[in-house]
């Protein structure tokens, strides 16, 4: 990506076709989507890219089950042929990953979920077209879709190979079928990396503060704060789209509730946490029952358990979502039970809660009834707000607002998205060897970084120092930190260890430990690119113990950090 500065130059400096509000995974997808259609466009994001909901999803790029119980087929195939896509155009973000639906006691797997199962292979099989494309493929020009293998029934000792935990209630049997899984805040990066290639110029830490009026009194661009200058500049823009998610009704609110009829925006809060897998063992994700009708996921992810998630209504300050110690109790109750453990909060090493832009219509259904569905809306000033829907059809929405936004201009430009490959996958065999570097750590910075994880391993092998991981015993290296300052537009300690990295939310407990120097480490290995001296080093480390500490990563602390004088707010968006 550009520099912070040099995006930021331009953005003062130039008039674009569009301004994108919100650098999560929907203002990240229409940023690509209306660049590769050939409008020139400016993204800007309050905090850091990804540093709300699209970084606290539940990891899964999936069609949803659940939502077949409530007969939304159409979201449910939509995000299918979604899933399908992600797993062709990002085939090393985007994964398949089994899933399992056991059963105890010599019962034969439930009736129902194979009906539903059943129905979930059904609508995500190919179409007609796809199939005969596949028919006419040849080694010279292989047809590279993913489809799932169907459903199928596997015995108990086939469940205890994929969910080793529940060996203590000797599972006789179970359903296997398969999902997909992401980093969903790398994701992120990713598209907006594809968006800056197209043109897209793309800058974090500006605050929008208005509109800008043209004189016929429709949007022309908006006002932002730079949070860091303190000093507020337009970008100028022909069309303007708000895509900040839960968010969207805090632009223009008045206008859009009183011309648009935007329905009430419904956060709905959703807790994880993550185990060790030392107490957790998995291979691959199992539907856990957690009482009144609802199921959690125990999902394998970055080389620990991840459980989640909640659904909860949610009234609390969405800038700063912490995990429900209650959430926590009632996560950590139902997977006690379904693998007959005994696991406490001290067993946590990391949580973190996000909040779901959900569209009400103002009913008092819980949150877990309430559609997934996107909703657009345009007001008289030409703002375009696109709210709802799912990590999964991030490209879907993306597609709506741009559509919306070549009808109005009266363009020929189809969407071309479906075609854009998202980074370059590499084979992390193909990555010479680093003294001190692990194969696991080429593994996972293949996976994270595509194609750039040569470079990055090029400042390892030119810095030893660099070469060391950030936690002993994990694959994050030290080399990820400046690597994201200079070419990421990290800007803060938090920015590395929650969203370059995922430390943050896997080990968040370690991480916030009053004896673990990993984010000082962090710290002095950022300051080159971004100037700082020793001062400016401790006050940054004292910066991420705050967030941490307003995220609610850490359940259990060993220090309460006091505030930081003349630090500014924390300032987290979509």
């Amino acid at each position: 990506m550009l520099t912070r500065d040099r995006a930021i130059n331009t953005l003062a400096g130039e008039h674009f076709d569009l301004v994108v509000i919100g650098g999560g995974i929907t203002g990240a997808g229409v940023a690509l989507d209306a660049a590769s259609r050939g409008f020139s466009v400016a993204l800007v994001e309050k905090a850091d890219f990804a540093s709300g909901t699209s970084s606290r999803s539940s990891k899964l790029v999936h069609g949803g089950l659940r939502y077949l119980q409530r007969f939304d087929l159409g979201l449910v195939r939509e995000a299918l042929r979604e899933r399908q896509l992600m797993v062709k155009l990002a085939p090393h973000l985007v994964r398949p990953l089994p899933m399992v639906v056991p059963a105890f006691d010599g019962a034969r797997p439930d009736r129902l979920v194979g009906i539903g199962l059943n129905m979930y292979d059904v609508m995500a099989a190919p179409s007609l077209r796809a199939r005969r494309q596949a028919r006419r493929a040849t080694p010279e020009a292989p047809d590279t879709d993913w489809s799932p293998a169907r459903h199928r029934v596997i015995s108990g000792d086939e469940v205890l190979e994929l969910v080793p935990s529940l060996a203590e209630r000797r599972p006789t049997g179970g359903y296997l079928f398969y999902d997909c899984q992401t980093d969903d805040a790398r994701l992120v990066l990713t598209v907006l990396s594809e968006a800056e290639r197209f043109g897209a110029i793309c800058a974090n830490r500006l605050l929008v503060t208005d509109l800008a009026r043209g004189e016929d009194g429709r949007a022309a661009g908006v006002t932002v704060l730079d949070c860091e200058r303190e000093v507020e500049f337009t970008v100028r823009a022909a069309n303007v789209v708000n895509a900040t998610g839960v968010w969207a009704d805090r632009i223009r609110p008045g206008e859009l509730h009183t011309e648009a009829e935007l329905p009430i925006i419904a956060p709905s809060r959703g807790t994880h946490l993550v185990l060790s897998p030392g107490d957790l063992p998995l291979r691959a994700g199992a539907i856990v029952p957690a009482g009144e009708g609802r199921s959690i996921f125990a999902l394998p992810w970055l080389g620990h358990s991840l459980i989640g998630t909640t659904d909860n209504n949610y009234e609390g300050d969405i800038d700063h979502v912490r995990p429900a110690d209650a959430d926590i109790e009632y996560l950590l109750s139902a997977v006690n039970r379904f693998f007959a453990t005994d696991l406490g909060t001290s067993d946590v090493t990391g949580a973190f809660a996000g909040v779901r832009p959900l569209i009400s219509n103002g009913d008092s259904r819980k949150s877990v009834d309430i559609s997934r569905k996107a909703e657009l809306y345009e007001t008289s000033s030409g703002l375009i707000t696109i709210t709802g829907g799912k990590l999964t059809t991030w490209r879907r929405m993306a597609k709506l607002a741009v559509d919306r936004l070549v009808e109005r201009d009266g363009r020929q430009a189809p969407c071309r998205t479906h075609q854009i490959p998202l980074g370059q996958p590499l084979d992390p065999a193909d990555l010479a060897p680093v003294d001190g570097v692990s194969e696991s750590s080429h593994q996972a910075l293949a996976s994270r970084y595509g194609h750039a994880a040569a470079q990055l391993l090029d400042a390892a092998r030119a810095d030893s120092e660099l070469a060391e991981p950030i936690l002993d015993g994990l694959p994050d290296l030290l080399a990820e930190a400046p690597f994201a300052a200079r070419h990421e537009q990290a800007r803060s300690v938090g920015d590395v260890l929650l969203r370059r990295t995922r430390l943050g939310l896997v080990e968040g407990s370690r991480l916030c430990a009053h004896d673990d120097d990993a984010p000082a480490r962090v710290a002095r290995a950022m300051a080159p690119a971004l100037g700082w001296d020793e001062r400016r080093v401790a006050l940054e480390v004292r910066r991420f113990d705050d967030e941490a500490s307003a995220e609610g990563i850490a359940p259990v602390r060993r220090h309460a950090p006091a505030p930081v004088r003349g630090s500014r707010p924390l300032r987290l968006s979509v």
